[in-house]
């Protein structure tokens, strides 16, 4: 695998790239198709907005696994030693959990049952996540915007695989997770032995004494960094409002029967995927080259609030496509420069899959925050304009966030 002193080659980018592919395209497809059919409620006596409420608290429940597991998993390998690498044996055990996951929520019944399958799948994508994402920081020196790109724009194509398979050739709910079970098992593992997992570096070489809590949590106190992980959750959520409820929206929303509006999700994730894949690229490479960051990711933040804003104003299925172009450019932008901007950031050198897990969580938790929010929201006025106007308005604090960072980028690379 060819590599030079902070550079990589292109079969790590290609092997690193289907890793995140398999690992978002489980998370999301559940989130987004799944679990909403497992939990969808139209003949219940308490009415469709039940089974938003409960498809909001599973995910909720997942979120909240995955905030703790993923920077315990980094922290705890930042610290192992062996010949099978630091990373590599965290990855594989994240995927070893969500596998088993994904089996066991295929045939689980229920929210409760349904619930403890998703937790134990988000704990193990936050494991492997946190172990991925360590790579960058570890390997990469400029080209960390590019990797980062990798990231969300398999984010995007992760939704297109999960739900596209399962929707055009009908699979079902219960085929539907087997495939996603195996399809994370063979990629997933694939990229966790392949990929390179040099030794520890001199700084981190030295094990360390028992830690207290406060010192684990010492990044959250530096200010750049606290200030990017407050606008990168901020802004996850808004995200999450404008898209993690999509199915019940036009369901309930548009009044979309049930075969129509998954046709419709395939379309809107179509052109969501689209932009962002070709937002996050271009808007990686910008910022490697030029060595600005923060620029971009507010910018982006600002042009994903207007999409959901668009939505809450004019709901119809023609301004949400629109509105799915612009979240896709936004959030293609803000995600890609964004984790290159919260590597950057890193304030210890011997933490950095430590203090990375609080990079993914606040991304992920965002995404699994927002349909609790959202569904608190549609039933408070039985509807959806307020969960897309609050969207809107995360979106644009989000990126007001990331102004209070003191520090700017680092020198162009230009490569």
């Amino acid at each position: 695998m060819t590599r030079t002193q902070g550079r990589v080659g292109a079969s790590w980018f290609v092997l690193f790239t289907l890793a995140w592919l398999a690992l978002w395209t489980v998370q999301l497809t559940p989130l987004q198709l799944l679990i909403p059919l497992q939990l969808d409620t139209p003949d219940d006596a308490a009415g469709w907005v039940s089974g938003v409420v409960s498809s909001g608290l599973v995910l909720a429940a997942g979120g909240i696994a995955g905030v703790i597991a993923g920077p315990l998993a980094g922290a705890l390998s930042d610290r192992t030693r062996g010949r099978r690498g630091r990373r590599r044996p965290w990855a594989l055990a994240g995927i070893a959990m969500a596998t088993v996951s994904l089996v066991g929520i295929s045939f689980a019944e229920g929210p409760w049952g349904i619930g403890l399958a998703w937790v134990g799948v988000s704990i193990g994508t936050a494991v492997a996540s946190a172990a991925f994402t360590a790579l960058i920081a570890d390997q990469l020196t400029t080209q960390r915007g590019a990797a980062s790109a990798a990231v969300s724009s398999s984010q995007a194509l992760g939704i297109v695989v999960g739900v596209g398979v399962i929707v055009l050739l009908e699979l079902g709910v219960v085929t539907g997770y087997l495939v996603l079970a195996a399809f994370l098992a063979v990629v997933g593992t694939a990229g966790a032995l392949l990929l390179p997992d040099p030794p520890a570096p001199a700084e981190s070489a030295v094990a360390r004494e028992a830690r207290t809590v406060g010192e684990r949590l010492a990044a959250l106190r530096d200010h750049d960094f606290a200030w990017m992980l407050a606008g990168r959750l901020t802004v996850n959520i808004g995200n999450a409002l404008g898209t993690g409820l999509l199915l019940f929206f036009l369901l309930y929303g548009l009044h979309r029967d049930a075969a129509g509006a998954e046709d419709e999700l395939l379309l809107l994730i179509l052109v969501y995927t689209l932009f962002v894949v070709v937002s996050s690229i271009v808007s990686g490479r910008i910022s490697d080259r030029t060595g600005k960051r923060i620029g971009i990711v507010v910018g982006s933040a600002l042009v994903q609030g207007a999409a959901s804003v668009l939505i809450a104003f004019l709901p119809s299925f023609e301004t949400t496509i629109v509105a799915a172009a612009l979240l896709g450019v936004g959030y293609g932008a803000y995600m890609s420069v964004g984790l290159a901007l919260g590597t950057d950031l890193l304030p210890f050198p011997e933490d950095h899959a430590r203090d990375l897990g609080f990079v993914n969580v606040s991304a992920s938790l965002g995404q699994l925050l927002g349909p609790l929010i959202g569904a608190g929201l549609v039933a408070l006025i039985g509807g959806f304009w307020l969960m897309f106007l609050v969207g809107g308005i995360l979106s644009f604090a989000g990126g007001a966030m990331t102004l209070a960072i003191r520090r700017r980028t680092p020198a162009p690379s230009h490569v």
